[in-house]
């Protein structure tokens, strides 16, 4: 009932083109998408950041154990 439709999207990106030209626009998209890029850039490298971080907090904590044998008594419990 009150959506957009194809007929009034057209007319709206006709709008814009006249306004801003479609150099202009080429433009901005650019824009956008090096600015994305480089965005997803750097969430990899804060991410690979903070692995080298906490596998460097980790590291030092590291307990290296073994059960040889376990009593009867505990078998039983468990």
């Amino acid at each position: 009932m009150m959506g957009i439709s194809i007929w009034q999207l057209v007319i709206i990106l006709g709008i814009v083109v006249l306004l801003f030209g479609t150099k202009k626009l080429r433009n901005i998209g650019g824009d956008m998408g090096s600015a994305l890029n480089s965005f997803k850039k750097a969430m990899k490298d804060g991410e690979k950041d903070a692995d080298k971080s906490l596998d460097s907090k980790t590291e030092g904590n590291v307990i290296d154990a073994e059960v040889t044998s376990v009593k009867t008594e505990e078998k039983d419990k468990v």
